[in-house]
């Protein structure tokens, strides 16, 4: 078994190991701020989807975050500067936002999210677009969008209401409450919940699995099923435009610094201020 994983080098923030045979491990490691995803980890998450599809050495991808967290979402500080920078970021930002979701949709390669802890926003469209996730039965999810004052536009229009139905999409992501590993294995959002303690080696189990199978079959299988995704394309294509059209509302501006100020939001679309 080959362990070299050279080719991901340009990839800084994350760690790649091959723990089995056709088995690639990428490690989400910003422990230190819970894996959230800062200007370069947000890139990485886009761009590393077509490397790994071309990988001759892997076959089944296993998706983790380093310590506590899957991912927290995006960085507040990184959000803050988009937002001070909106016209020279907002194109960047859609790109990479797109990259995520329609890589891990034309990965030719089985991707397994291990949700060991909390996941929130780019992290967590990472856990969903897997194509089998298995998640800590204790570990929160929330898309998080509307907290901030900011439309649902990243994954979450293009696949929840296909994994749990359009009403509980809505409930979820109207509101964003936090929905917890065991309750989104019940309304069909992950694949399966299990004990944190079982979460990365239930994954690999399932990669060993899929490693050893009839790659041709897996493969056009996976592409099949996932035309349901390319059909809802335009959903997401909107959705995205639209979240990049509402940064220029000052209710993310407030949403962000009552965030940061762990305070109530006092949105202006509310307040009328």
């Amino acid at each position: 078994m080959s362990s070299d994983v050279s080719i991901y080098d340009q990839f800084k923030q994350m760690n790649f190991t091959r723990p089995y045979d056709g088995v690639l491990l990428v490690t989400m490691a910003r422990p230190e701020k819970y894996n959230a995803a800062d200007t370069e980890m947000h890139r990485d998450m886009s761009l590393i989807w077509p490397v790994i599809s071309a990988d001759p050495l892997t076959r089944v991808c296993v998706i983790t975050g380093e310590g506590k967290a899957f991912s927290a979402g995006g960085d507040l500080n990184t959000m803050h500067e988009q937002i001070e920078n909106y016209p020279m970021v907002v194109g960047q930002i859609l790109k990479e936002a797109a990259g995520i979701v329609y890589g891990m949709i034309n990965c030719e390669k089985v991707i397994i999210s291990a949700i060991n802890g909390p996941s929130v926003g780019a992290g967590l469209a990472c856990a969903i677009m897997a194509d089998i996730s298995v998640a800590a039965k204790h570990a929160k999810l929330t898309d998080g969008h509307i907290k901030l004052g900011l439309a649902v536009g990243d994954h979450a229009p293009i696949i929840w209401p296909l994994l749990c139905g359009l009403a509980k999409a809505k409930y979820y992501l109207l509101t964003s409450r936090f929905v917890t590993g065991e309750e989104a294995e019940r309304i069909g959002l992950v694949s399966m919940a299990v004990d944190a303690d079982q979460v990365l080696s239930t994954a690999m189990d399932i990669a060993v699995d899929l490693a050893n199978g009839p790659q041709d079959a897996i493969r056009f299988t996976k592409y099949a099923l996932n035309n349901w995704l390319r059909q809802a394309g335009p959903i997401f294509d909107a959705a995205l435009a639209l979240e990049m059209l509402n940064l220029f509302s000052p209710d993310v501006s407030e949403g962000l610094r009552a965030m940061k100020a762990k305070e109530k939001p006092a949105f202006p679309t509310v307040t009328g201020r």
